[in-house]
Order: structure tokens, then C-alpha cells, then sequence
């Protein structure tokens, strides 16, 4: 999320499961390796970005009231060799796009304090929904039949895609406590990662349970960052292509993408 504005728990997003301190669960660390490096548009503030059908999507932030990179938001599907967007719209000023994903060819978009998700078709980008959203919106992503949100609060939230309705929240614990600044998700073999807004970690956690399983630290890769680009902004951005089963990270300004395995 954008910096000047703290982690705030919404009036409507206190977590629905209470946490119980018997219930602690120890958090394995997870190694994480780079594969290969990408280019990534330094100017794209990324706030959400999935692979689909081998195509990579990107969402970015930026609004008239709060400039990151561009007065605009954007909705791009981006070369990943090149880092180039091939294809690009641009949302209303007034809006600070947030994450995206996709299901059954269609992309779902969050804003930030707009309260709006918008819902469009491919490959065309065409808008064809507007839903509301009563929390704000950080990261969203889909586990095949819903769409689980975050919003920078300790909770995920699961939607019925068709109608956006809330189904149920489930709170995010770490060794028995809550965790908080969820941001931007990627859905990946049955559980919820998550990256910590601020922070250098990327949560595995059990969607069933809410608990965070594993957690993986990119200190190295964002201090390689930092060195290439002093302006580049914290990480974020987690993509799964499950056809070929590669992971990709990047972070917001960041001036490059990585191709990632992680272990077990």
C-alpha cells in the first residue's frame, strides 16, 4: 500500500474467528532461490499480478489524489520477457486500482479507498461489472470458486464471484497471534501467500485455518534492488503459472521480475 497512509483496521473487518493461544502453530522458513530476472517498468506501482493461460497481468496504483508513479491507475497484460505492457487501460483518475485476479476468463480489479471492484472480460479488458466492496482493497486473488481479499487488515476474506457477496472471513494468525498488513495474494497449491506490505516476507498460509505455515524472507533480492534503484518501493507482487508451475515476484517501482523456486 502507499506509505503515508498506516495500516488501519476498517470498522467492518474485525476477525470473525477468535484466536486461541493453545492454538499456536510454529512457522517452517522457507528458502527461496532466483531461477531467472526480468525487466519490469519502473514507473508501474504494482499493487496485484497473476498469470493466466501463460499471459501475465499486471495491476497498478496511482490516483489524482495520491501520485506513485502515475496519476493513473492501470490494467495491463505485460510481455514478460520485455517487461513491456502489450495491451493497456487506464482507470478514472479518481481511482487507486489495487490487486487483480482472474477466473473463467475474467479479471476482477480492487481499489483502494474507492470501495469498487471492477469486473471485466478477456482478452478484451472490456468493463462489465461494478461491485461494491465494504472493507478497503489490498490484494485479492481466487482458489478456482471464490475470490479471497485482503485489506491491509489480519483477515481474508471470501467472496462468491458472481455476486461478490461476502461468504465468510477467516483471521490470520502466526504462532498464535494475529498478522497483519496482508497485501497483495497469490493463490498456489491450496494455500494463500501473501506479502507483508512493508515488510521483506511473503506469508504461506492455510486457508482453512488462517495459520501462516511457512514464511519466506526476500532481504536479498530487495537490498539487490535498492542498489539498482534507490526509489524502488517495498515488494509486492506474487504470480503462479500453474501450467508450467512457475513463480514469479516483483515489487512496487521495482526494476525487475524474478523467476523464483522455493523450497519445502
Amino acid at each position: 500500500m502507499v506509505s503515508i497512509y498506516g495500516c488501519k483496521n476498517n470498522e467492518n473487518s474485525s476477525p470473525s474467528n477468535e484466536v486461541n493461544p493453545s492454538n499456536q502453530n510454529k512457522v517452517q522458513s522457507i528458502s527461496l532461490s532466483v531461477i531467472k530476472g526480468y525487466p519490469h517498468d519502473t514507473s508501474s506501482f504494482t499493487q496485484g499480478l497473476t498469470v493466466y493461460k501463460g499471459k501475465m497481468y499486471e495491476g497498478t496504483g496511482g490516483a489524482d489524489y495520491d501520485v506513485v508513479g502515475s496519476k493513473f491507475s492501470r490494467l495491463m497484460q505485460v510481455n514478460i520477457e520485455t517487461g513491456k505492457a502489450e495491451k493497456s487501460i487506464q482507470l478514472n483518475p479518481k481511482y487507486f486500482g489495487e490487486g487483480i485476479t482472474i477466473l473463467n476468463d475474467t479479471l476482477y480489479q480492487l481499489t483502494w479507498r474507492e470501495h469498487t471492484v471492477f469486473v471485466y472480460t478477456l482478452p478484451d479488458f472490456k468493463k462489465v461489472k461494478e461491485f461494491p466492496l465494504n472493507t478497503e482493497g489490498w490484494g485479492i486473488t481466487t482458489n478456482g470458486k471464490e475470490l479471497i481479499v485482503s485489506d491491509g487488515s489480519s483477515n481474508l476474506y471470501f467472496y462468491n464471484p458472481s455476486t461478490f457477496q461476502l461468504m465468510h472471513t477467516q483471521a490470520v494468525t502466526q504462532n498464535g497471534d494475529l498478522s497483519f498488513n496482508l497485501n497483495e495474494l497469490e493463490y498456489i497449491d491450496g494455500f494463500v501467500y501473501a506479502n507483508q506490505w512493508q515488510q521483506p516476507y511473503i506469508f504461506k498460509i492455510d486457508p482453512n485455518s488462517g495459520q501462516i505455515v511457512g514464511r519466506i524472507d526476500v532481504t536479498q533480492i530487495w537490498e539487490r534492488i535498492k542498489k539498482i534503484d534507490p526509489v524502488a518501493d517495498v515488494p509486492n507482487g506474487i504470480a503462479y503459472d500453474e501450467h508450467t508451475k512457475k513463480i514469479f515476484i516483483t515489487g512496487k517501482k521495482w526494476p525487475e521480475l524474478y523467476e523464483v523456486q522455493l523450497g519445502q
